[in-house]
């Protein structure tokens, strides 16, 4: 079964589509995220997204008051989610200014105001993180929607991702293997969970969220049959903030696309023929015919 999001179909035989994950690297700046949507933009992806919670509900009770260090002085971790938190107006400027660029937006909300939130300014779909897969008030919440819903599934079993799954329902719904691993080495990336969910969920549209440094898992995965590739981007990785080590930099993102493209022209229907470019070296090389 096919996906549509906005009007563009996610599924087998439709291209992989691109999300730019800007997260919080934004570092609670609109211009930054404007900076960040451009970068999306210019470089191929179909869509942004950005995370979105409710600091005081979506916040572990044990860390709200935790010191943490920050660009704009010691504060504890709840006024640090506070200060990078976009309010209406500035959700309203960042995603005009998406919709101007060509890109679907949406984000991840982490708990059931935010989906309020999220809908009141009409999202074409709506983002499960990982941490959010047990969370299953706001799974039913966002199933009531009935917007696309992309499940990332970083450190889940698969009995927990059955019950998400079960909670959310089929019909609209886009898998994404991830690792929840920042930076992600190669050997937890377990690629073949691409095949092992497109298996336990037949017809459901399986793709990959990144959190590696480099290209080569990414690219990997498209080849495995990947659908959707989520990628965390920056402005510079070496900006302060927890996601910045394992996200993209403008050029990076800009090879990413390109080289999906590449592959997916690549990949072909897996029908063996004798293409057109075979014909002149067959009557040159091959001496004895069928």
């Amino acid at each position: 079964m096919n996906v549509e999001i906005g009007s563009q179909p996610i599924g087998d035989g439709a291209p992989v589509y691109v999300i730019a994950e800007i997260g919080l690297n934004h570092n609670g700046s609109v211009e930054n995220a404007k900076k960040l949507i451009d970068v999306a933009a210019d470089a191929g992806a179909q869509a942004v997204k950005f995370q979105k919670r409710t600091p005081e509900i979506s916040t572990p009770e044990h860390m709200k008051s935790t010191p943490r260090e920050t660009p704009w002085g010691t504060m504890t971790y709840l006024e640090y989610r506070y200060r990078v938190e976009f309010d209406r107006e500035q959700y309203v400027e960042i995603g005009d200014y998406a919709t101007m660029r060509g890109l679907h937006w949406f984000a991840s909300p982490w708990d059931e105001p935010s989906v309020d939130f999220l809908e009141d300014l009409n999202v074409v779909a709506h983002k499960v993180a990982s941490a959010s897969v047990t969370d299953l008030g706001m799974l039913q919440r966002l199933r009531e929607t009935g917007k696309p819903i992309i499940l990332s599934t970083g450190m889940s079993t698969l009995e927990q991702i059955d019950r998400a799954v079960a909670t959310v329902g089929i019909d609209n719904l886009v898998i994404l293997h991830a690792t929840s691993t920042y930076p992600l080495p190669a050997d937890e990336a377990n690629l073949r969970m691409i095949t092992t969910l497109k298996q336990r969920y037949p017809g459901v549209p399986v793709g990959y969220s990144g959190h590696e440094t480099g290209l080569q898992i990414s690219l990997a995965a498209v080849a495995l049959g990947a659908v959707m590739v989520e990628r965390h981007i920056t402005l510079d990785r070496a900006m302060w903030g927890s996601d910045h080590a394992a996200s993209l930099e403008p050029q990076g993102l800009e090879r990413l696309v390109r080289d999906i493209r590449v592959i997916e022209e690549a990949m072909g229907d897996g029908v063996k023929r004798v293409m057109p470019g075979e014909h002149a070296p067959l009557a040159k090389l091959r001496r004895v015919g069928a």
